[in-house]
């Protein structure tokens, strides 16, 4: 461990019951980042053991944890064993992915001028913001929603890589709207011979599309001008 803070005061020790927010010296917790939550798990010490309620990244290069002290004690210095709920990990990857393929779905149903303009990934469902003039209909959604399935079933490959931000331009990349970007990004493909979507991303995927399951359309609703909202 560390540091440690509480009430926004730098603490050396914590007792249990108390609500502590934690940074490790390296973490495999995932931040809350572009619209995907952040992880939850453990931290366990030979002291004590804290709750991971939520994980957040204040500034760049530094990864907070939220905790609860549940059992015994913590300190600055203590060796540590980190871990991270992987269930609710994998379902919001599954659901991040899941956003990847109805963006690429909409873009082919609707047109190339359809763009993210926001998201919500977390391990139950997904809201996924973009750019079109108007509703769709009830054959629009069918038709995204079965192409979306269409390629969870081919069980595509998912994969990723560092590049800089130019060349993931050049590539043909979609950056996240509003987004700030540093010269190093992340791509995240979704491919099986020809490539279905690329995007700069920099969440947790899963490694194939049929490990999704399926989709589910629920909901198709304007939320301003030129922008529209579905979650799944």
């Amino acid at each position: 461990i560390e540091s440690m803070l509480s009430n926004g005061n730098v603490i050396d020790h914590a007792t249990k019951g108390h609500n502590i927010a934690v940074v490790l010296k390296e973490t495999p917790f995932y931040s809350e980042m572009g619209g995907q939550i952040g992880d939850s798990g453990r931290i366990l010490s030979t002291q004590g053991v804290l709750h991971v309620s939520d994980t957040q990244a204040p500034m760049s290069g530094i990864t907070v944890h939220i905790c609860e002290v549940i059992e015994g004690s913590v300190s600055i210095g203590d060796a540590v064993e980190a871990q991270v709920d992987v269930k609710r990990r994998e379902d919001t990857a599954r659901n991040h992915t899941a956003t990847h393929l109805l963006h690429a779905s909409l873009r082919e149903i609707l047109g190339s001028h359809v763009r993210q303009n926001g998201s919500l990934v977390t391990p139950d469902r997904l809201r996924f913001d973009f750019t079109h003039i108007g509703p769709l209909s009830e054959r629009d959604i069918m038709d995204v929603q079965r192409l979306t399935n269409e390629k969870i079933r081919e069980n595509m490959r998912v994969s990723s890589q560092e590049t800089t931000y130019r060349q993931a331009l050049s590539a043909g990349a979609l950056a996240f709207f509003g987004d700030r970007y540093g010269d190093q990004v992340r791509i995240v493909e979704v491919a099986n011979g020809s490539q279905f979507s690329l995007e700069i991303c920099g969440g947790t995927h899963v490694h194939r599309t049929g490990n999704i399951g399926y989709c589910l359309i629920t909901m198709e609703t304007g939320i301003g001008s030129g922008l529209r909202r579905l979650e799944a």
